[in-house]
């Protein structure tokens, strides 16, 4: 997964500066699918997902939404999204995002596409979605 520049920088601040996350008390994390690559410098809307029904998921910021070990974090539970009710769309990109925010966090693309039509759910099995800091 990609860190995007905005997150980059919080970062940077919290260890140099001492300053605080923006997003440090959010107890959510917005999961979104994308068409494309948002790139970077991108936000949560920039290629998302267009199918009918679909809408970002919340994941807990906690031990129930993602283990940790190592460098690593790893969705803990099975994660869904809503069933396509219309249109289509092909999935290549996930992002996450702090709750009721566009900054991406991170983003990353997913080792197959997802071809999403009606009747479609898209869904990640639990630590199929993990990020890693090296």
């Amino acid at each position: 997964m990609t860190i995007g520049n905005t997150t980059e920088t919080a970062l940077l601040a919290k260890i140099f500066n001492a300053t605080a996350i923006p997003w440090d008390a959010v107890t959510d994390l917005e999961l979104h699918l994308h068409t494309a690559d948002p790139g970077e410098g991108g936000i949560t809307t920039t290629n998302e997902a267009t199918y009918g029904a679909y809408a970002p998921i919340l994941v807990a910021r906690n031990a129930g939404g993602w283990t940790v070990a190592g460098n690593t974090a790893d969705n803990t539970a099975l994660v869904q999204f809503a069933t396509c009710t219309s249109g289509s769309n092909v999935i290549t990109i996930v992002s996450i995002a702090p709750s009721g925010s566009t900054t991406i966090i991170a983003s990353g693309l997913l080792s197959s596409s997802i071809t999403v039509s009606t009747g479609i759910r898209p869904q990640f099995e639990a630590g199929d979605l993990s990020m890693t800091l090296d």
